[in-house]
């Protein structure tokens, strides 16, 4: 019975380090980018992803406190990175749409406000970007309709964009 109290107080311990450790770091990445020229939505992917990455770390530290053996926690570990792996060569999956946002995050000039033209000859079309989420990029048609692109079409086709 000894040895749960001292798990419990153990992993309170991991999940009041975790608030604070979110807090904190939201708070200077919020701070340091605003004198950035990053937009808010930016900003908030990279809370976004550090997030997920203390939460991660959390979630290892509470499986030791808990007793989970090794095999274990590299069974589940390989399993994310396999689904990761299948993420960026399987071209139809949902993961290849939230790899796909991440590689537009980093590495395209991509930002709320610009004029995207998708340069297909079988389906062209154009629009105001207005919103870039995990999985879709919102277009706003010259005509006023709200055009949805999976992130991982936009890497896949020729595009041209123009600044508003």
């Amino acid at each position: 019975m000894e040895l749960q109290k001292v798990q419990i107080f153990e992993s309170a311990i991991i999940v009041i380090i975790y608030v604070i450790l979110y807090f904190v770091i939201k708070n200077i990445i919020n701070n340091s980018l605003k004198n950035t020229p990053l937009q808010r939505d930016r900003r908030k992917m990279i809370i976004k992803v550090l997030h997920l990455f203390i939460t991660i770390t959390a979630c290892v530290f509470l499986a030791a406190i808990w007793g989970f053996k090794q095999k274990e926690i590299a069974a589940f570990a390989s399993t994310i990175l396999t689904a990761l792996g299948i993420a960026f060569f399987a071209q139809w999956s949902l993961l290849s749409n939230i790899t796909s946002s991440i590689i537009l995050f980093f590495n395209h000039p991509l930002k709320l406000g610009d004029h995207l033209k998708v340069l297909d000859k079988d389906y062209p079309f154009e629009g105001e970007i207005t919103e870039l989420t995990y999985f879709f990029v919102h277009l706003k048609s010259p005509d006023g309709q709200i055009i949805t692109i999976p992130n991982s079409m936009v890497l896949q086709k020729s595009i041209s964009i123009s600044e508003k």
